[in-house]
């Protein structure tokens, strides 16, 4: 069993439960979950029975310690993750629509994880080789920017599988909307890459199949877009396949795409020669199948780590034949 390493933002999700009147205004009530794109990921895997680690900042600050412990609580190591003495954990605000879509409101200025320097990047996160897994909020700024290139440069030198699940939240960006160049950048840096449909489009800037043949030309292995409701499509170096979605109600859809991530990247440390699943059409699918379900699963139940699937909640997509 290969580790998975998931680095960037573990951050509290305060999740928009309901609503109450109170004299003549109308309240919303917010229920604390714990989260961060990458820190679900690691849950994800953690929770389906692998190896995961978790590293990056939070603050020294209660929020911290629910966060640690959090990770702690379901099975994630967190030997890589710092406290910073005085910048204060990231928080969102999580509004959800009718339909369980949502909406972010960040207070993420000056917080731990984005404070978290190059110098803290240890070659010893890859002394297993594990695979690789970071998100795009951890672009948003110069430093943590240069962080994160440091920790992709030391995972490609120790030849570790690097997987990067776009997933752009432009209101983190000064700009408002997310550096199409620099997000690119860190694409083709990847082995695997998981797009949402909105996201391949903008970084794609309408040209959607050159991008593809530019991204797998300049080495990513698979490329993934999946489409809410809508089926999976993914390419790769030996194919494409498009695969359909399970048909749910999605209650909250916060932990949806890590729960993807975090089974995909499971699945393939389950395997002796992981990055020989990248080379076969068959085993990709079976693999995303599996991956999708997981995701079915998480979006029918509220908040982050909670709502990630047990194996045994999945069990019965799990491709036996590959790990016999």
């Amino acid at each position: 069993m290969r580790p998975v390493l998931c680095f960037g933002e573990a951050l509290i999700d305060f999740l928009n439960t309901d609503k109450q009147k109170d004299g003549p205004l109308v309240l919303n009530n917010y229920r604390q979950y714990p989260g961060g794109a990458p820190a679900n990921a690691a849950v994800a895997v953690a929770k389906l029975g692998g190896k995961a680690l978790f590293a990056g900042q939070v603050g020294a600050d209660p929020f911290g310690d629910f966060l640690e412990q959090a990770l702690i609580e379901y099975g994630v190591n967190t030997t890589f993750l710092a406290r910073h003495p005085s910048a204060k954990t990231a928080l969102a605000f999580v509004m959800l629509d009718e339909g369980g879509d949502r909406s972010f409101s960040f207070y993420r200025q000056a917080s731990a994880d984005v404070l978290f320097s190059p110098k803290q990047v240890d070659d010893h996160w890859f002394t297993e080789q594990p695979l690789f897994h970071f998100c795009s909020n951890t672009l948003t700024d110069k430093q943590i920017t240069a962080t994160t290139k440091t920790a992709v440069s030391k995972a490609k030198l120790h030849q570790s599988i690097i997987s990067f699940d776009v997933n752009l939240r432009h209101n983190l960006w000064s700009t408002g909307f997310a550096d199409i160049a620099l997000v690119n950048e860190l694409v083709y840096s990847a082995d695997i890459i998981k797009f949402s449909r909105d996201e391949f489009e903008y970084l794609s800037q309408g040209n959607n199949d050159d991008y593809t043949q530019n991204c797998l030309q300049r080495g990513v292995s698979l490329l993934v877009i999946t489409d809410g409701e809508h089926p999976i499509e993914f390419f790769s170096q030996v194919g494409s396949a498009t695969i359909a979605v399970p048909d749910i109600k999605a209650v909250d859809t916060t932990a949806g795409g890590d729960a993807f991530s975090g089974a995909l990247l499971f699945a393939l440390s389950q395997l002796t020669e992981p990055r020989n699943a990248l080379s076969s059409i068959n085993i990709l699918t079976q693999l995303i199948k599996f991956a999708s379900h997981c995701g079915a699963h998480a979006v029918t139940l509220p908040g982050a780590f909670p709502a990630l699937p047990h194996f045994s909640d999945i069990q019965e997509h799990w491709p036996t034949e590959l790990y016999v």
